[in-house]
């Protein structure tokens, strides 16, 4: 097979994504950025370089915005939101970060594709994503892309389009986000 098909069968596992995700699951998640103090990302792997891209974009938005881990974030308190993202929802450092959030008075939200995981539980926002885990044999979703590919992908995409909902609710465009790009590259 030549590298086109493969392009093609990843845009149609993508296109088709899209119904798997409930609106009310992100307008919650919508909501709960605008309604919070500071917001925070965690994730590990793939999923958390998503995370961290989230991030930049909500901080080019004007929204007090960390990356969990990074020396400059701030300390996490009541009014806050912990964004998590994890397939699996079982990510042991990830479930210690929600149960510290939650300690500390903090909302947690988790994008997973095991909305009954210990994560998912703790967590007062969840939006389940379609996709496989890294073991696919104990998938319901089947995918031709290795490991959790899909998840990451959606992940990316369903955050750039939580941007997009937060953008339109705010009246924000890009020249008003771009005044905030970095500018000592």
């Amino acid at each position: 097979m030549e590298t086109s098909y493969y392009l093609s069968k990843v845009i149609e596992e993508l296109t088709n994504s899209v119904q798997y995700i409930a609106d009310a699951d992100a307008e919650n998640l919508v909501k709960a950025i605008s309604s919070s103090n500071k917001v925070f990302v965690a994730g590990a792997g793939r999923s958390g370089l998503m995370a961290k891209s989230f991030a930049m974009r909500m901080m080019h938005m004007g929204i007090d915005s960390y990356v969990v881990g990074e020396t400059v974030t701030a300390n996490i308190a009541e009014n806050d939101l912990l964004v998590i993202a994890s397939g699996s929802g079982e990510t042991q450092s990830l479930v210690s970060m929600a149960n510290k959030a939650k300690g500390f008075g903090a909302k947690v939200a988790v994008i997973t594709i095991n909305p009954e995981s210990t994560i998912g539980e703790l967590a007062d926002i969840v939006v389940k994503m379609p996709g496989s885990p890294k073991n696919q044999e104990t998938s319901e979703y089947k995918t031709i892309q290795p490991m959790a590919s899909l998840f990451e992908q959606t992940l990316l995409l369903f955050f750039d389009s939580i941007i997009l909902r937060y953008m339109e609710l705010k009246g924000l465009n890009t020249d008003s986000m771009f005044s905030r790009h970095a500018n000592l590259e």
